[in-house]
């Protein structure tokens, strides 16, 4: 499928009235842009944007995708970081006035490939088992680990019972939280967005002993980028990441698009960056996600 004319003009499907999980593939159309204004010329502009979907990540495929910078000639580099993200790194020696990055991007969910396969080892890779910062447990998690999780369930039945906790302990509200809140404080709060309740979910995780890891990406009628679990479960020979939604209390389904994972949000922010200038950057941003296909 190639990004062309014809496919980005494809009218959207109205997804309220499309059972998406029930289909054998689904067809999203992704648009997400960051624009950065400044008062004053800047310079040594350096910005790391972490916002275009994996080729692969279990079912889901990314078809195709561009990348465009308008307000200042960039140079781009597109890698992968420590966790398998695609990450874009672009440098401007000058944006006078304002500089907008923009991504358009196809994704297809292929129902019967099921969740994203990793090598038995990861079962026990630090990264996964390990705290961070924001992640780092106080008295009360440890407790409420010992009371929600039981040993002689299943890893997947204690994950169930951690992400109902966390759905009923943390109600969404947006702006009584950052990006800089962990998770002891956003659970003492009882209020934050979803970034906070994948927060206390890995941190009861790993009290837990389940190998664990944060979701970055989007979900199908919220306005901003959405962030959910990822516990690693053995299977047979190998390993697979079963997504749960502490934010909303469920499984992830069709109408989520991963974008990228790591141990908390600061491994995976969608923008960062650095320049040299007086002036202070103000973000505008845009999102928008929707189904042009689903059969």
């Amino acid at each position: 499928m190639m990004l062309d004319s014809g496919v980005l003009a494809a009218p959207l499907l109205d997804h309220r009235e499309l059972d998406l999980d029930a289909a054998g593939s689904v067809t999203y159309i992704l648009r997400q842009s960051f624009r950065y204004d400044y008062d004053a010329p800047v310079e040594s502009l350096r910005q790391r944007l972490v916002i275009v979907p994996p080729a692969r990540h279990g079912g889901q495929h990314r078809r195709a995708h561009l990348l465009e910078v308008s307000g200042a000639r960039a140079q781009r580099r597109l890698g992968r970081d420590t966790y398998g993200n695609v990450v874009a790194w672009l440098r401007a020696d000058r944006v006078a006035d304002a500089v907008e990055f923009r991504l358009t991007a196809l994704v297809e969910h292929v129902r019967d490939e099921g969740p994203a396969v990793l090598p038995a080892e990861a079962l026990r890779w630090p990264g996964l088992l390990r705290p961070t910062r924001l992640t780092a447990a106080d008295d009360h998690l440890r407790d409420l680990s010992a009371d929600l999780t039981d040993s002689a369930d299943t890893p997947l039945e204690n994950a169930e019972r951690i992400c109902d906790f966390v759905h009923s302990a943390i109600s969404y509200e947006y702006g009584v939280t950052s990006v800089r809140t962990t998770a002891a404080e956003a659970l003492a709060g009882g209020r934050g967005v979803c970034q906070d309740s994948a927060h206390v979910m890995l941190a009861l995780c790993h009290l837990a002993g389940l190998p664990a890891r944060y979701v970055s990406g989007h979900l199908l009628g919220q306005g901003g980028t959405h962030a959910w679990v990822e516990v690693i479960t053995a299977r047979a020979q190998d390993a697979v990441a079963v997504a749960f939604d502490p934010c909303n209390g469920r499984r992830t389904g069709s109408g989520y698009v991963t974008v990228a994972t790591g141990r908390d949000y600061a491994d995976v922010a969608p923008t960062s960056g650095s320049y040299i200038g007086m002036s202070r950057g103000r973000l505008t941003t845009d999102r928008r996600v929707g189904v042009i296909a689903a059969a």
